[in-house]
């Protein structure tokens, strides 16, 4: 229950009340952001300048039933937010038991504006800087026309706004967005698959977060639950476009804990079971890409098409990518 950004169910509450009890708001891997790319394939030998724009236009699900799989929205509780992402990638050009191996390191900063908290005294929203995320080591495998690949990613437990204020009262009256980051580090394995030819690129990239750190506020605890993301592109390139489609899920398989126990039901009047709390989410739509001379430029647009216990909606994520 803790997708970009899951305290849109509890935030009113939170934010107005004073309540010192949460769930937290980021999932390490924005859901759809790896789209478009060909993640199984290390690029050739360079650095690489990649930039995302990520807009969302979400809103709160429960259990079951409705457009999107929840059971209704939550009313009022509309939330915006911006992601810029600025990556810097390095392929060296060497052999890790034969693959090629790349790293790279991103540091997003974000925007929020969550409906119930918009009014003169707070302003218009909140900007931050989300936690840095480290990429280590990646090593890609190339088999003919089929690319396997592997890694790791590490979420630094250093976002400059967190759900600890928030269980602490400091955000009362202070701010009209929400906090910018996770404040808990999360290691993440991921897995990846493409097959290219002929102008096709077919793939798959499986994102495996496991928080190893909590965030901790007086008389508060949260640990993230496991779950499973994934990014999926079928494209085709014809010249100097690229057009296709992409799809994303996200599956939490346990509860998220608030100082040691399963948190409350944060998405509707359901019985607060762990049926209830955990977090399901899938969603599609259409990629188009241009190539301007060696600067590489790609849109997708995709919509929730179900969506429990979670937030769910629109998102367009815009990507340059420019080889040094």
């Amino acid at each position: 229950m803790k997708n970009i950004l899951s305290a849109i169910g509890i935030a009113g509450t939170l934010l107005l009340g004073g309540q010192a009890s949460a769930s937290e708001l980021w999932a390490p891997q924005l859901p759809g952001a790896d789209i478009g790319l060909a993640g199984g394939a290390a690029p050739p030998p360079g650095v690489y300048a990649i930039w995302m724009n990520y807009w969302a236009e979400y809103k709160g699900y429960g259990q079951a039933g409705g457009p999107t799989g929840g059971s209704h929205s939550n009313a009022g509780a509309n939330l915006s937010a911006l992601v810029e992402v600025p990556i810097l990638l390095w392929v060296p050009g060497v052999k890790i038991l034969g693959g090629d191996f790349w790293t790279a390191i991103a540091q997003p900063f974000d925007y929020t504006s969550y409906g119930p908290t918009n009014s003169a005294s707070t302003g218009s929203g909140n900007w931050g800087t989300y936690n840095t995320i480290l990429f280590p080591a990646f090593v890609s495998w190339t088999f003919g026309d089929l690319h396997v690949a592997t890694g790791l990613r590490v979420h630094v437990a250093n976002a400059s706004t967190t759900m600890s204020q928030v269980a602490n009262g400091e955000w009362i009256g202070r701010k009209s967005g929400l906090p910018s980051g996770n404040g808990y580090w999360t290691i993440q394995p991921d897995v990846a698959i493409s097959w290219l030819h002929d102008g096709w690129n077919l793939s798959a990239w499986w994102h495996f977060p496991v928080p190893v750190s909590s965030t901790t506020a007086t008389d508060y605890n949260y640990r993230s639950g496991a779950q499973l993301e994934a990014d999926y592109t079928v494209a085709k390139t014809f010249g100097k476009w690229t057009v296709g489609i992409g799809a994303y899920q996200l599956n939490q398989f346990n509860s998220d804990t608030c100082s040691g126990v399963a948190c409350p039901n944060y998405f509707g009047t359901h019985p607060s079971t762990n049926n209830h709390k955990i977090a399901t989410r899938f969603g599609m739509g259409p990629i188009v890409g241009y190539q301007f001379g060696g600067i590489n430029v790609d849109l997708t647009v995709a919509q929730s098409i179900y969506t429990r216990n979670d937030v769910g909606g629109l998102f367009a994520n815009l990507r340059f990518i420019v080889p040094f």
